[in-house]
């Protein structure tokens, strides 16, 4: 029972002293997602699917590249192993001073992500979790009902108060409870 104890201490005491993340890393990091999109997205529309979204992060496993597709109809296991197949031939020739990193390509699921500003109108009514970069007004998670776009500031309904969100400042948006298209 001690044992325990001490090391819930040792972590805490880790997470409180851990340094928040580099600048210059994020930025290439964001580099990175933004070239894999650019070369992913008309691969994914040629072979008739939406590239939804394009994460890029450490994880107990090491770094993972993951891809998020989305068609009429839904994807399946065969859609995502044929894109896979064919990114990964793509990103060896273009991506070759990545460090080692595991690809994911899978479809959107339940809590889909929201990566795109067009997105955010889209799916305006439908509630959803978003995760600034930098602290508005001492918080960095929102929780509410996506109500549009305005000049690149998503418009978020939480309670009663009408929140904007600048696009640029995103980490990380997802809808809740999603099932189905739009």
């Amino acid at each position: 029972m001690a044992k325990r104890a001490a090391k819930r201490k040792q972590k805490s005491a880790a997470a409180a002293s851990a340094k928040p993340p580099d600048p210059e890393v994020l930025k290439r990091q964001r580099a990175f997602v933004d070239s894999v999109a650019r070369l992913a997205d008309p691969l994914c529309t040629a072979e008739g699917m939406e590239l939804v979204h394009v994460e890029y992060q450490r994880e107990p496993g090491g770094l993972t590249l993951r891809l998020y597709l989305d068609k009429p109809g839904g994807v399946t296991l065969d859609d995502c192993v044929d894109i896979s197949r064919q990114l990964e031939d793509i990103l060896d020739v273009h991506a070759q001073d990545a460090p080692p990193y595991r690809l994911e390509v899978s479809s959107p699921g339940f809590d889909r992500p929201v990566g795109k500003l067009d997105d955010f109108t889209r799916f305006m009514g439908h509630r959803a979790k978003i995760r600034l970069t930098t602290a508005m007004n001492g918080r960095k998670n929102f929780t509410g009902v996506l109500a549009g776009v305005i000049d690149d500031m998503v418009q978020l309904q939480v309670g009663d108060e009408m929140v904007g969100l600048n696009f640029k400042d995103i980490t990380r948006a997802r809808l809740i409870n999603y099932n189905g298209e739009r």
